[in-house]
């Protein structure tokens, strides 16, 4: 593994550099043609170009990327797109340059990435390397851990990810979200979850638990001192089991979570948590569903070389 200034020194030197697009994203399609030009402009040396309509594609073309040993892979598109690169890329010798073309772009938020397509080209092309954290999820299923960006969570927001309309997703963005969690709450069922952390077990009943591991949930801060580069995931519920405690819950998360700190007693701060419900549900990871709980979590420390502004803090 090269250093960091040594990874930075390749890319700004002309290196092998791929660019990865998922058109069939929220943005994708309609930004694509714009995003190269700019980065062609800011001198990426592409030997690979990758306009994607098929996402069931990209294990394949990650695939093949990583044969080219590039320095530099670009990346745009949304949760599923961002969690095949992190998959792929995690400890490799190779930096992420991401586009947040997504409809929240959680992670790009948390890596203080301007989230306009200009913006973020000019982070590509004159940011620094940082090593920043990913996660895993163990479905404990016998099949392989899964690595992760941004967050894990069960509750109402698995079945606001099963039904939110694709054209309302399309046209509001991160709002479609909150329309379809409104519609779906009356009928949610709250559930009651064991936390273990460390030998600790933690009850609680709820309609919503999550685990980050970045900074941002919905497009929102969680806490003012959360980032993908902490060494921590930051585990806490929204509201109990009442309906209207959720509401308000959500509420002052979204309005109040840039003054939060994670030493408040709502957040639970660790590197591996044991997630049990009962009766078994299924679990969100970077917004997609997958194996139902028990499930567990872990941080993957310094996991994820990728291309940030200059003032990101990289510890």
């Amino acid at each position: 593994m090269r250093s960091k200034a040594e990874l930075e020194e390749a890319i700004r030197s002309g290196g092998r550099a791929v660019l990865i697009v998922n058109t069939r994203s929220r943005r994708g399609r309609r930004c694509y043609a714009q995003a190269l030009r700019l980065l062609l402009r800011a001198g990426i040396g592409f030997v690979q170009l990758h306009p994607v309509n098929d996402p069931s594609r990209l294990p394949e073309i990650f695939e093949r990327t990583l044969e080219l040993k590039p320095d530099l892979v670009v990346v745009g598109g949304g949760d599923g797109t961002l969690k095949e690169a992190v998959r792929h890329l995690a400890y490799r010798d190779v930096a992420l340059g991401l586009l947040p073309l997504g409809t929240t772009n959680n992670f790009a938020r948390g890596l203080w990435l301007p989230l306009d397509v200009r913006g973020a080209v000019e982070v590509i092309g004159s940011g620094k390397v940082a090593d920043v954290d990913l996660g895993e999820f163990d479905p404990r299923t016998g099949e392989p851990p899964e690595t992760f960006a941004n967050m894990v969570s069960l509750g109402l927001s698995v079945q606001v990810a099963r039904s939110v309309p694709h054209l309302l997703k399309r046209y509001l963005g991160r709002f479609s979200y909150l329309l379809t969690a409104l519609w779906k709450l009356p009928r949610n069922q709250a559930f009651r979850a064991t936390v273990g952390i460390g030998g600790v077990v933690h009850e609680v009943s709820t309609h919503q638990l999550n685990i980050a591991n970045s900074s941002h949930h919905s497009g929102r801060v969680i806490a003012k001192d959360a980032s993908p580069d902490d060494r921590l995931l930051a585990v806490y519920q929204l509201g109990d089991e009442a309906r209207l405690r959720l509401m308000s819950a959500t509420a002052r998360h979204a309005l109040t979570g840039r003054f939060r700190t994670l030493a408040e007693p709502s957040f639970l701060t660790t590197n591996a948590v044991e997630i049990a419900t009962d009766p078994p549900m299924a679990v969100d990871v970077d917004g997609e569903l997958r194996a139902r709980t028990p499930v567990s979590v872990r941080l993957l420390p310094n996991a994820l070389r990728v291309l940030v502004p200059r003032e990101f803090p990289d510890t």
